[in-house]
């Protein structure tokens, strides 16, 4: 079957970048893998939805991105919480690596959609208008979640500077 066949490569192709991209959105590799799983499930079933978009990579990207945020809605993503994953020997961290955790850390306590806005934004490298297509809102919702956003990590992290090092 021709389509499966297309399907196994667009697959095969993409998914580093969506498990890349589902990991910035959870946070953690083991939610990622579960959410990419759901999404090829759901992109399996619309294939031939998707292979007929103007953007394959777009409609994945709004399947993904929909379905983390409604993540939310189930009872059992409230209850459960999250174990640490341990993934080779413990190292001593690097200035930059303890930047990152603290970054993950705070991105951690926005809100769901707060966090998506960000991660397409500046993780994806979207602009407001390719991230609005992605989540289904307008531009002006776009912009004021990134604001806001934005906002709570510098509340988050008063002293963080990207690219830089601390102020004292």
């Amino acid at each position: 079957m021709r389509n499966e066949h297309e399907y196994v490569e667009y697959v095969q192709a993409r998914m580093r970048w969506l498990r890349r991209l589902a990991y910035g959105l959870c946070g953690q590799w083991s939610a990622a893998d579960d959410l990419v799983q759901e999404c090829l499930v759901a992109l399996y079933r619309h294939w031939h939805r998707a292979s007929a978009a103007d953007s394959v990579d777009g409609y994945v990207r709004a399947m993904l991105v929909h379905a983390y945020l409604a993540e939310r809605d189930r009872s059992w993503s409230r209850r459960v919480s999250p174990v640490a994953e341990v993934v080779g020997a413990a190292t001593v961290p690097s200035v930059d690596a303890e930047h990152r955790v603290d970054l993950l850390a705070a991105l951690a306590k926005l809100s769901r959609g707060q966090r998506a806005v960000l991660v397409l934004r500046y993780w994806e490298d979207l602009d407001v208008a390719g991230t609005a297509a992605a989540l289904g809102c307008s531009t002006g919702t776009v912009k004021s979640q990134t604001s806001y956003a934005i906002s709570a990590l510098r509340r988050l992290l008063p002293n963080y500077q990207p690219g830089g090092a601390d102020t004292p």
